[in-house]
């Protein structure tokens, strides 16, 4: 199934914010999305959004709502779930 990437501007001032050697990492994992929900991707419970992607130290939550994937977090593993 081929989806849509909708980015957050939350998410683009997270994005930008990560060294640039890991923020090409994510960007990456991100984008291979649009050819389905694949690599390091687990459903959250008791969590919005419902789904994240794990990249190294790095978390992107995420929601799929057809065949959109909106994108709203990028963070610290430390910090993603606070």
């Amino acid at each position: 199934m081929k989806y849509q990437i909708e980015i957050r501007r939350r998410s683009e001032k997270d994005l930008s914010s990560i060294p640039k050697s890991d923020a090409q990492k994510i960007a990456d994992a991100i984008y291979a999305l649009e050819s389905g929900l694949k690599g390091n991707i687990k459903k959250l419970t008791n969590h919005t959004p419902e789904y994240r992607l794990r990249v190294g130290d790095w978390r992107v939550l995420f929601e799929v709502l057809e065949d959109n994937i909106i994108i709203y977090r990028i963070r610290h593993r430390k910090e993603v779930y606070r």
